[in-house]
């Protein structure tokens, strides 16, 4: 019988970590073979299973990835920036494929990303559900049908915990709408309205960001002119999405040669 690829995941404790192994041990798809931490944290040298508050699996959480690669193939890592890009440089050393679903990077982030993703396989995406991403190509293509008289509008609202806004989803909508116009987002993107602001500018992308309660993620487009608007939603209930989504992505960059990819590339979009 094939051994299934090993798979580890980074920041075990979180509920992204939590639910991605636990999607990864139940898939028959692939072996979880590691578990990582951040240094001083409670769990460090700690059975996982045990941690997460079930039977011991064998799993032993580390604060050092080096110390789990030789088992692995693929690294799922829904972490933060910082750690994220340091995962990065270390999967480009072992050729091991990264998965990122963290959000918040800054553009010298991305650049150290993209330099790591020329010696291993990359797949960063700010949302990894397959409705979000036909959302995209969706966006985009109703934003090159429609002109500038349509106002773009991006509505996200996520839980209390949530420390970034806007969402990397969000920003990946204003991408998708940008593109579809022939825009570069950061030069259209108004992130933020308080006071006297002044009249709309024609062509703009606006992002509006709501924290509350346990809101797993909504998401609205809206593109808006005189007499009518279009809204285009996706509405998440469930973070399991998202952990299916990781492990569909590290299965998939398993046999692609080195390079930085997205979910759509992922999901054949």
């Amino acid at each position: 019988m094939e051994e299934l690829p090993g798979i580890a995941v980074a920041g075990v404790s979180g509920r992204m970590g939590r639910l991605i192994s636990e999607t990864v041990a139940a898939s028959g798809r692939a072996s979880l073979r590691g578990a990582t931490e951040r240094p001083g944290h409670e769990w460090i040298g700690r059975d996982l299973g045990v941690c997460a508050g079930g039977a011991g699996n064998g799993i032993i959480v580390r604060d050092d990835p080096l110390e789990i690669f030789a088992g692995i193939r693929a690294f799922i890592d829904f972490t933060a920036p910082a750690a994220s890009v340091e995962l990065a440089e270390l999967c480009a050393q072992a050729k091991c494929v990264h998965v990122i679903g963290s959000t918040g990077f800054e553009d010298t982030d991305l650049e150290r990303i993209s330099a790591a993703a020329r010696h291993t396989t990359i797949v960063r995406a700010g949302n990894m559900s397959l409705g979000v991403n036909l959302l995209l190509n969706i966006v985009k293509t109703v934003a090159r049908s429609l002109d500038e008289d349509f106002d773009v509008e991006i509505l996200e609202t996520h839980h209390r915990h949530k420390v970034d806004a806007p969402s990397g989803t969000a920003i990946m909508l204003g991408q998708a709408a940008a593109e579809g116009r022939g825009q570069i987002l950061k030069d259209v993107a108004v992130r933020g309205r308080d006071g006297i602001t002044g009249p709309r500018k024609r062509g703009s992308i606006g992002f509006s960001a709501v924290r509350g309660g346990d809101v797993t993620g909504e998401h609205d487009v809206i593109f808006a002119a005189e007499g009518e608007r279009i809204v285009l939603r996706h509405i998440a209930t469930n973070r399991a999405i998202y952990a299916h989504g990781a492990l569909k992505a590290a299965l998939w960059g398993l046999d692609r040669p080195p390079g930085e990819y997205s979910m759509r590339d992922v999901l054949s979009l």
